[in-house]
């Protein structure tokens, strides 16, 4: 529903979601992203990025929520029971406060969230689950709005993640988009019309570009039409070009040479030589593509292995990770890595990391800190998630106070601060003081994310909407199958009229134009008792005429007295 109206409402329509999902407003990405966005992006008290919709708030955990809701409303129709938890995979370069994130949106929806696994690693669960020869592969996933490629060693049950790295925003919104500029700018030449200052007409243009683009991946050349996309003074204009797969690889150019870096530097992480990658698995539906295919041979020197459904191979492998955490899956072990760093900023300004990225999760690491004032009665702790050097460039996760030191020279106190990640990838931090052995009390500021009473409002007010969903759905149901049965009732009335009698079709008649006269707005209860009472006239009905008609149709003298 939402696809078909995006073109006539864009302003609320939302889509790619997952690009703003545990961002900052003011982060690059999201200000990239704004520029090209139909929908208003604005920054929520604690500076993330938020969307409107008409006129309201909506954190973007909350728009997945109900899209994980909706998800889990149709597996539990497929199953026949009930769905309350979910094993759900995100890019495996999504940091803590997206993981976050996607847990809250789970939360939200209604699950109880089992694990957060990476994608390629669930794609490598689902391609090595029945392999038991050992192999080194590199999954090469490559999505609508994420990039991701891992290195694994796998064999035996065993999975094991050596690297991983990415770019979370860098897909196939950015694939469209080149072809939607160059689109309007052929208009523009052409009419000297700007279409990107209109936001219905360049919603057309943006579904043009990206079926142009699935087109272009099995013909050589595709035609796109637009008609009345624009006019002016002189009438209606049209847009009508034809599009060859050549022009859209050169357009894309510089999309897909962004795709050797992360390669080459997980191939190096890993301490792998390309030689050694023994399979290249294609992860997402923009691995359809020719000239990606024809990009990840030049870089892993082998032509990749296309057995795998691109578009499913991910979710099977979240539901082999569930399988094993239900313990319905026996000898299979899942050895997943930290995507970044995770440390701490120090004197000066640095970053000191103290989980180097690649770690093997879960994990937890210890360093000892100290003060840098004579006194001190408080420490100020900067948590940080990146691999540049300087702190401020990289991601903040929180800020903690350690109080009640007692004074002393500075860098005599002993401070042990740990960190650790469990096996969704979050972090968690503590710290005590070694010189009195006594733990120490830890105040945290959430710098992203959601509260937890947000988070809790957002649950309640997701129940509440599946109830009304769910209430909706049924007077839907049961309105569908009162009218079913006041159309048949009426075909029987109008076939045999001459052999009901008048009081019982009168009767009949009355439920029939109660029904045609009724408020959209009647409730469940109101239809249900409608929908028994006509039922109940209707057998009463058929009983009689099969006792009227029954003489009319004697069977055979041979086979009275048969039986069914």
């Amino acid at each position: 529903m939402a696809k078909r109206q995006s073109a006539t409402n864009p302003a609320q329509t939302l889509f790619a979601i997952k690009r703003l999902i545990g961002r900052k407003f003011e982060a690059r990405e999201v200000e990239s992203f704004r520029d090209v966005a139909p929908f208003e992006i604005l920054a929520a008290e604690n500076g993330d990025a938020w969307v409107d919709v008409n006129g309201h708030a909506h954190a973007p955990q909350e728009i997945a929520g109900l899209i994980l809701q909706r998800m889990k409303e149709t597996a539990s129709e497929y199953l026949g029971e009930p769905v309350e938890a979910a094993v759900i995979t995100v890019p495996a370069y999504f940091n803590d406060a997206q993981r976050q994130a996607t847990k809250e949106a789970g939360l939200i929806a209604g699950l109880e969230v089992l694990r957060i696994i990476n994608e390629p690693t669930a794609a490598a669960l689902a391609y090595g689950i029945d392999k038991e020869e050992e192999k080194t592969v590199a999954v090469f996933d490559l999505g609508g709005g994420t990039f991701d490629v891992s290195v694994l060693e796998l064999g035996d049950g065993v999975f094991q993640v050596l690297s991983t790295n990415g770019d979370t925003y860098l897909g196939g919104e950015d694939f469209d988009r080149c072809v939607v500029e160059h689109l309007a700018n052929r208009f523009k030449d052409e009419n000297g019309i700007d279409l990107r200052g209109d936001p219905m007409a360049l919603q057309r243009l943006k579904e043009a570009a990206e079926r142009a683009k699935h087109e272009l991946s099995s013909v050589a050349e595709t035609d796109v039409n637009l008609p009345f996309i624009s006019s002016d003074e002189s009438g209606p204009k049209h847009l009508e070009l034809t599009l060859r797969r050549e022009e859209l690889e050169e357009m894309v150019a510089p999309l897909v040479q962004r795709l050797e870096g992360p390669c080459l530097i997980a191939l190096e992480d890993a301490g792998v030589d390309v030689s050694a990658i023994d399979e290249v698995i294609l992860v997402g539906g923009m691995t359809r593509m020719p000239r990606i295919r024809a990009k990840v041979e030049e870089i892993f020197g082998r032509v990749p292995n296309t057995s795998v459904n691109p578009d499913e191979v991910v979710a099977l492998g979240a539901a082999i990770q569930a399988g094993v955490l239900n313990g319905e899956l026996e000898d299979v072990l899942l050895l997943d890595v930290t995507p970044l760093s995770l440390g701490v900023e120090t004197q000066g300004g640095v970053f000191t990391s103290i989980i180097p990225k690649n770690t093997t999760i879960p994990t937890a690491k210890s360093q000892v800190f100290s003060t840098t004032e004579d006194g001190q009665e408080l420490v100020r702790i900067h948590v940080l998630q990146g691999e540049r050097e300087l702190a401020d460039r990289n991601m903040t996760l929180g800020r903690f106070e350690l109080v009640g030191l007692p004074p002393a020279p500075r860098g005599v106190p002993q401070i042990e601060v740990t960190f650790s990640l469990d096996t969704d990838g979050v972090a968690h931090v503590s710290a005590r003081d070694l010189g009195t052995g006594k733990s120490q009390s830890i105040s945290v500021t959430a710098s992203s994310g959601l509260t937890e009473e947000q988070v809790e409002v957002l649950i309640g007010e997701a129940e509440a909407q599946q109830r009304d969903d769910s209430e909706r759905r049924e007077r839907i149901e049961l309105r569908n199958k009162l009218e079913g049965l006041v159309y048949s009732t009426e075909k029987t009335l109008a076939e045999f009229s001459l052999e009901i009698e008048a009081e019982q079709q009168r009767n009949i008649r009355i439920m029939l134009d109660e029904f045609s006269s009724l408020d959209a707005s009647v409730d469940s209860e109101d239809l249900r008792s409608r929908l028994e009472a006509l039922s109940q006239a209707t057998f009463e009905l058929t009983e009689h005429l099969y006792a009227r008609l029954a003489p009319e149709s004697d069977p055979p003298e041979g086979d009275r007295g048969s039986s069914i």
